[in-house]
């Protein structure tokens, strides 16, 4: 356990690269102040890869990499169905939702729902929001990556959460989202290069010496039950990934949330130049997503090979990167890092986003653009100061923390995907139906988690979903005022794609069904 001083230096030369090159793409032209679209949304100026990349960076973080290969480890390939179906949904977004968001020029998720609805709707969901990103998301990613750096190099987990927060500020603070993404084309091929090297590794030792085809034939022969995508009912994992319905049911609305209406997510999208260079970012994040599985999942199915008697699931990623040479052992530690404070960045310049545009900015009453950048910044701080004092409290007891964070937010996730869905595409929707769908997600959620606890929770999102999407229809039906005055209208929006965007989804498309046919 620990880091040679050659692991160190190469760690140590990432961390002044990394918040040097910040410092420079976040520089500002002789006499320009940066103001609220320069520090939320980049100045509206990233490029496809930019977007495509910080995607990426923004979702595999500590919850990912140590949560989903603790969950490899536990339940198998099957768990990679969260990233492979996020592929598609990608596509899907990119095709009907970001045009819409688009059009709209809008800073957040929030803002959109004050424009289709009213300020209630608004006020509700940044708060909402707010509470998620800071004690669910952002105490996720910290504990877990102090949990990586505690298991890797023996740093206490208190010490490990405050370098992770104050290295996310350091390269963060000052650019605003610009910075973060900007440098998550480095983070992810870092992220790539040291997860795909990890994999080599451990199928080459799981293969004692014979090569990587040899450890994974050797693998799928002596762990099968390893590398079943859907689960019998038999299984003991059943209640966590239930069969079929990971395919058709509650996942597609686990995915929809996250990747088309999730702030910290879709704020790269609402950066981009136009919609072309939003879409093409998107397809160049799903066919990483496609990727994915190799680098976060399989090395938890390979640690169950070679140590199946862990205290801990999560512990399965770092004992891994234990048994790496000296040096590579420093560039894969940099790799980990690169993926827990590239998300962090990203939720808390989202929660800065989401409180100063949605709660505190007061058009009656306006401040100076680079006051809101101030208040954006001390927000940023804040919100990491507060993750870090209540992360162990809320996840200290858990085995496999993914699982925890998916059923937690499967609570709300059909209300909020049926809130956006009849917004955009029900112009019959009203302010009350949509908020009583995103409130009674977490009502209903919680009465059918109570009254039919043997129901698989991704079921059970599933379920809600149409309770939700059936009361907003009834309640909207009810107060008959027709269509909405604030409607999108449809006809207004361009929703067709060009050619590469179409290629893009069959080969997504064809890659998936090639994927499940193989290791149904």
């Amino acid at each position: 356990m620990g880091l040679s001083s050659l692991d160190i230096t190469v760690f140590v030369v990432y961390v002044i690269s990394l918040i040097a090159i910040a410092s420079w793409v976040s520089r500002e032209k002789a006499g320009h102040e940066k103001n609220a679209n320069d520090y939320f949304l980049a100045g509206n100026s990233l490029p496809w890869w930019a977007i495509g990349a910080s995607l990426i960076a923004a979702n595999i973080s500590a919850e990912q990499i140590i949560g989903m290969s603790g969950s490899g480890y536990k339940v198998g390939l099957a768990i990679a169905s969260y990233e492979w179906m996020a592929a598609i949904t990608l596509m899907i977004v990119g095709k009907y939702c970001l045009p819409i968001l688009l059009e709209k020029k809008i800073y957040t998720m929030p803002q959109f729902l004050e424009q289709r609805f009213d300020h209630r709707v608004r006020t509700v969901m940044a708060i909402f929001w707010l509470g998620v990103y800071v004690f669910v998301n952002l105490t996720a990613v910290l504990w877990l990556g102090a949990l990586a750096i505690n298991t890797i190099t023996g740093v206490d987990i208190t010490y490990g959460m405050i370098f992770l927060g104050l290295f996310a500020l350091a390269y963060s603070l000052y650019g605003g989202l610009k910075a973060v993404a900007l440098t998550d084309i480095i983070q992810v091929v870092l992220l790539i290069m040291g997860g795909l090297f990890l994999s080599y590794m451990a199928l080459d030792l799981i293969g004692e010496g014979k090569g990587i085809v040899h450890g994974f034939a050797t693998l799928t022969d002596q762990a099968p039950e390893k590398f079943d995508m859907i689960l019998d009912t038999d299984n003991p994992y059943y209640m966590d990934l239930p069969g079929l319905s990971v395919l058709i049911g509650g996942m597609w609305i686990m995915n929809l949330s996250y990747w088309g209406f999730n702030q910290y997510i879709i704020q790269r999208t609402l950066a981009a130049k136009d919609l072309r260079e939003g879409q093409k970012g998107i397809a160049f994040a799903a066919f990483l997503k496609l990727l994915m599985p190799i680098i976060v999942v399989l090395p938890g199915i390979a640690v169950y090979m070679i140590d199946p008697n862990l205290e801990k699931a999560d512990q399965a990623y770092p004992t891994l990167m234990n048994m790496m040479p000296s040096g590579l052992k420093g560039l894969i530690f940099a790799a980990l890092v690169a993926a827990i404070v590239s998300s962090l960045a990203s939720m808390a310049n989202s929660v800065s986003t989401i409180f100063t545009m949605d709660l505190y900015r007061n058009e009656k009453n306006p401040k100076s653009e680079e006051h809101y950048v101030k208040v954006g910044r001390i927000v940023s701080l804040t919100a990491l100061v507060i993750a870090m004092v209540v992360a162990e409290p809320l996840l200290g007891q858990f085995d496999q923390a993914f699982q925890y964070i998916q059923e937690f937010t499967g609570f709300f996730t059909p209300g909020i995907v049926v809130l956006f869905f009849t917004g955009m595409f029900w112009k019959r929707t009203t302010a009350n139906a949509g908020l009583a769908a995103a409130l009674g997600s977490a009502i209903f959620s919680y009465g059918l988690k109570v009254f039919w606890p043997e129901l698989p929770f991704m079921d059970r999102v599933g379920l809600v979903f149409l309770l939700c999407l059936g009361l907003a229809i009834v309640i909207s039906l009810l107060e008959k005022k027709g269509e909405h005055e604030n409607a999108v209208d449809l006809q207004g929006i361009d929703f067709t794609t060009d050619r590469s965007f179409n290629i893009s989804t069959l080969a997504v498309t064809l890659i998936l069904i090639a994927l499940y046919y193989a290791w149904w």
